[in-house]
């Protein structure tokens, strides 16, 4: 049984960096902005890993 991938959103090709005061981080993918990295507000708010992480390539 393969070993699920870890969740990194700085690693995903929807994450960006917003440079807006409190909202730094955001997902196109789902399309907000948040204080939290995106991956740990779509867990606590729908109780299940993020379902549209694609990693960028050439990443480690």
């Amino acid at each position: 049984m393969k070993e699920k991938e870890r969740i990194v959103c700085q690693k995903c090709i929807y994450y960006y960096v917003t440079w807006q005061n409190g909202r730094s981080h955001g997902c196109k993918a789902y399309g907000f902005k948040s204080p939290t990295i995106p991956s740990v507000v779509v867990k606590s708010s729908s109780k299940m890993d993020c379902k549209l992480y694609y990693k960028k390539p050439n990443t480690k």
